[in-house]
């Protein structure tokens, strides 16, 4: 693919990690050969280690990983790496800095999305706070999280900020899920003037029959390109035998990102390897983070298996965007 050719409005990122589709394949998102990137006992006291982000950070990569311990307490910790597949993990949870006295404390944390932000890095994840809420924090180092207002409460999850203000306003994308309450797994849309106070809620995607007939959620910071705000997600299958999460994408408008104007009928990824079949949580690939290369269109998706390890996936954007336009719902 020529650089010309790259739908992504954004910055380069030469040093992307990045494995040519195998030969004879057709995917359109396929798999690293070095997967699982980071195993589920890479830490002593790891029972898992998933769901994570990942930016480009001073010419190398920082993340933020899921990790449950044999005490299976579900908390974030940082972590670096030269190439964005090797990671050196911090074995110690990270701790917040609060930004006011009054703010709730957290109560561990769980899918951390990490939305670079101009100079900041803005970190959204699954906050315990009398039931899942959506935390919010930021950094500018990676080892300072400055902890703000949750950004929505109880019960929602899989928050995720987009990269810059809609017009004059932050604007997050949430899930809220109460199977018990009636309130079913729909994607709903946000705005802020001041990252504490969210309204101006919107509608988004709704599961459909099929693959994601259960839930849906956002998955990466969503990515600006000349064809919209492509979303990754995770959608969710309820079958005889349990849930089933496989990988979806939507395109959004640039200016009202409430507004679908493309969503693919078709996944793009499945749990089909062994590591993805089997461990804590069957059939479970759930996508968290993104690096994209506005260069050569190139995407290396982050993603967790089987609520057990941490893997890498690629993909081009020009083939995602149009595969979600040809297999448009």
């Amino acid at each position: 693919m020529s650089p010309s050719a790259s739908p992504i409005l954004g910055d380069a990122l030469p040093n992307i990690p990045w494995e040519d589709r195998p030969a004879g394949s057709s995917a359109v998102m396929w798999r690293s050969a070095r997967n699982p990137v980071i195993p589920h006992d890479q830490l002593p006291e790891s029972n898992s280690i998933y769901n994570g982000s990942a930016a480009p950070f001073r010419g190398r990569f920082a993340g933020l990983f899921r990790i449950d311990d044999k005490r299976y307490r579900h908390r974030l910790h940082a972590a670096s790496s030269d190439d964005g597949v090797a990671w050196d993990i911090d074995p110690e949870p990270i701790r917040f800095t609060p930004t006011a006295p009054d703010l709730p404390a957290t109560h561990g944390g769980y899918d951390p999305r990490i939305c670079t932000f101009a100079d900041r890095y803005y970190i959204t994840w699954c906050n315990g706070y009398h039931g899942p809420a959506v935390g919010l924090c930021w950094t500018e180092d990676f080892q300072t999280f400055h902890l703000l207002e949750n950004a929505a409460m109880p019960f929602n999850r899989n928050g995720v900020m987009f990269p810059r203000k809609i017009g004059d306003t932050y604007a997050l994308l949430s899930r809220p899920f109460a199977p018990n309450l009636g309130v079913s797994g729909d994607i709903f849309y946000s705005q802020s003037p001041d990252l504490a106070h969210w309204g101006r809620y919107r509608h988004v995607m709704s599961p459909v029959p099929g693959w994601n007939d259960t839930k849906i959620g956002p998955g990466p910071a969503p990515l600006e390109t000349a064809e919209g705000w492509l979303l990754i997600y995770h959608g969710v299958q309820t079958t005889c035998n349990g849930y089933i999460y496989r990988i979806g994408a939507a395109l959004l408008d640039l200016d009202e990102p409430w507004k679908v104007r493309y969503r693919s009928a078709s996944y793009v990824m499945a749990p089909e390897a062994p590591y993805e079949r089997c461990g804590d949580v069957p059939n479970v690939v759930f996508p968290c983070g993104m690096l994209a290369d506005a260069a050569t269109g190139r995407l290396a998706i982050y993603y967790g298996a089987a609520d057990t390890c941490l893997c890498l996936a690629f993909a081009h954007a020009d083939e995602l965007i149009d595969y979600v336009k040809r297999h448009h719902q």
